[in-house]
């Protein structure tokens, strides 16, 4: 995988005398270790309730938001009367959370053009509420679906430190 999250932090460290000078100072970036990376990713990616929805054309981007995402549009050629829970398979001690063992079901039931797919906290088929967490591209380009299609989708997240 080429994306994911990335964690950091950076600390300042002041020593102070009894008359009240500085001392000492000491600042720098801090390491995220694998475990405390696992502990993100199971107590704050993998405890929430998520979604996975289809995207149009467009790129997505870093500032995008369900209530905003000029640069592409949802889609819903499906029959599924909300959006596909994210069953993530369960503890994280990869730095890697995934639904690999329960994938996202679509029952297609209308032709169309899917470019991605994104991943957000409400169900809401459609809709422009919640938040987004992440959204991709197909790497190969769009792909068409047609009635009677069932499109599977796995989606992880992978967290490594900066």
């Amino acid at each position: 995988m080429d994306e994911g999250i990335k964690f950091g932090g950076y600390v300042v460290t002041e020593c102070y005398g009894p008359d009240g000078k500085l001392k000492w100072r000491d600042e720098g970036p801090n390491l995220i270790v694998n475990t405390g990376l696992d502990f993100i990713l199971n107590n704050d990616i993998a405890a929430a309730s998520l979604f996975i929805g289809l995207k149009d054309t467009g790129s997505p981007a870093a500032g995008d938001t369900m209530a905003s995402h000029a640069g592409w549009a949802t889609i819903t050629p499906y029959s599924n009367a909300t959006d596909p829970a994210w069953t993530e398979d369960g503890t994280a001690t990869d730095q890697d959370v995934s639904n690999s063992a329960s994938p996202a079901v679509f029952n297609i039931n209308a032709a169309d053009t899917v470019f991605g797919a994104f991943l957000k906290d409400n169900n809401t088929k459609g809709g422009a509420t919640g938040t987004l967490i992440g959204a991709k591209d197909f790497t190969g380009g769009s792909q068409v679906v047609a009635d009677g299609d069932t499109l599977n989708v796995t989606y992880t997240i992978t967290a490594s430190s900066s």
